[in-house]
């Protein structure tokens, strides 16, 4: 059974999401919250498997309760809910720990597997997708984050968070942030498509990253990968 707490301001927002949610047979509700202190709360409180987080909300924004959730370090993971496509809060929302994002307008087949997705540990955000994001809000960077491969050292992937990885982990994490799925990985470097997901078990293991997605942006952070 998967946990579910809706995070969103409008009450009938939140009365869709739960009609369909509790549809399903293999989800229940738990809660449901208009705001982000109140979801940061609740998720304390009720320890959800999966948040679905709305970005614009009074008082706390979901981008913030998004972060302070996932600083917890709890089991918990959060699928941000946009109102655009690649709207401007999407990529702060990865950057802040979410596992993904979807559309409010996503079918409701999109959103239950997406919900699933999160749940087990996956991305929900398809990674040519996940690139195309993270082309056209590469520009909200922090100031000093390595750009056009340059590390944060002045040296292409010289960033101490890479430094646990082997060389064919660095090259199977450079190629994740360029969109590549597991099944081209391995065809375009003859590996076993269950050797290929070993290499990003271990990717994710060692560089304390939650899911693909958070793989991804570190590969953007450290300069492994930079904008075309």
């Amino acid at each position: 059974m998967t946990t579910v707490l809706i995070a969103d301001d409008q009450s009938l927002q939140r009365f869709g999401f739960r009609m369909l949610l509790e549809s399903q047979d293999d989800m229940t509700v738990l809660g449901e919250a208009a705001n982000g202190s109140e979801a940061v709360r609740m998720t304390a409180d009720l320890s959800p498997d999966v948040v679905l987080m709305d970005v614009r909300m009074p008082g706390l924004d979901g981008i913030e309760a998004t972060r302070r959730i996932t600083a917890a370090g709890d089991r918990t993971r959060v699928l941000i809910l946009t109102t655009f496509d690649l709207d401007e809060y999407a990529y702060a929302g990865l950057r802040a720990g979410a596992s993904g994002f979807l559309v409010k307008d996503a079918q409701p087949e999109e959103l239950l597997a997406g919900i699933r997705a999160v749940a087990t540990g996956d991305a929900v955000v398809a990674p040519s997708l996940t690139r195309r994001l993270l082309d056209a809000y590469v520009h909200h960077l922090p100031s000093g984050t390595p750009r056009d491969d340059q590390g944060p050292r002045g040296t292409p992937g010289q960033d101490p968070r890479l430094s646990p990885l082997t060389e064919r982990e660095r090259e199977i994490l450079s190629v994740v942030g360029r969109g590549w799925t597991n099944t081209e990985i391995a065809t375009r470097l003859h590996l076993a498509e269950s050797t290929v997901k070993t290499h990003v078990g271990r990717i994710l293991a060692k560089t304390n990253s939650r899911d693909r997605i958070q793989a991804v942006i570190l590969a953007y952070d450290t300069g492994l990968v930079h904008p075309s």
